[in-house]
């Protein structure tokens, strides 16, 4: 995949490349948060859930507290 140094350039690749000549195998899902956040939320937790939520969220290469969001939203929604 070539370097796109801005939106514009992203959106005249898409729009004139030839995708199926690439190997998009190794693309993840990305999940945009788009919504403000206006709400905090504390609550305590064993360590050791904690540690597994932090591990987690490293392995998915996102933030802790996002991958928690990202749980929350999930169970919501169903």
């Amino acid at each position: 995949m070539p370097s796109l140094k801005n939106d514009a350039a992203a959106e005249q690749f898409v729009a004139d490349a030839d995708l199926t000549k690439y190997d998009l195998s190794g693309f993840k899902p990305m999940h945009f948060e788009l919504e403000p956040k206006s709400a905090a939320l504390s609550m305590r937790l064993p360590i050791s859930l904690l540690n597994a939520l932090k591990a987690k969220a490293k392995a998915k290469g996102i933030p802790y507290t996002r991958y928690i969001r990202m749980l929350l939203e999930t169970d919501v929604s169903r």
